[in-house]
């Protein structure tokens, strides 16, 4: 390979891996919309009614951040600064609903042992703590280091 040559694989962006981790939120919430409610339906816990509640008001806040994402990717040098920065607020938000949703599979799985429900709150909290201190910006003295 020639020094001119780009590796695409390493050009990933952090928004295309917000992408992937909202992709994965939607398939997980999805999947136990479906599966816990059907559970639901035939033997009722009100603590899954309030989590399937938790995820069913996030899954909007989930399609609408690939909304944004694709409009942006299509329509990015037609856009305003202003807009920008807007639809930079909208995205965030819609990330941070989807992160809640996290609290409504905690729930459940609280619902089927203390433990499981304790120890995936615990870790979520921390995983999401650990990936924002990583994927934050980079300055320029730590970017020339590297």
């Amino acid at each position: 390979m020639s020094d001119g040559s780009v590796n695409v694989e390493s050009r990933t962006s952090s928004q295309d891996k917000r992408w992937t981790i909202m992709a994965a939120l939607l398939g997980t919430n999805t999947a136990l919309m479906l599966f816990q409610g059907i559970e639901q339906a035939k033997v009722y816990s009100p603590v899954r009614e309030v989590a399937l509640s938790i995820i069913a008001a996030a899954l909007p806040f989930q399609g609408i951040y690939f909304l944004i994402y694709t409009f942006v990717l299509e329509h990015e040098p037609q856009l305003s600064s202003q807009r920008l920065e807007k639809l930079g607020y909208a995205s965030a938000l819609c990330q941070v609903v989807s992160y809640a949703s996290l609290v409504a599979v905690a729930m459940m799985w609280y619902d089927l042992s203390a433990w499981i429900g304790l120890s995936f709150a615990l870790s979520s909290v921390l995983a999401i703590f650990l990936i924002r201190a990583v994927m934050g910006p980079v300055d320029e003295a730590e970017a020339v280091q590297s």
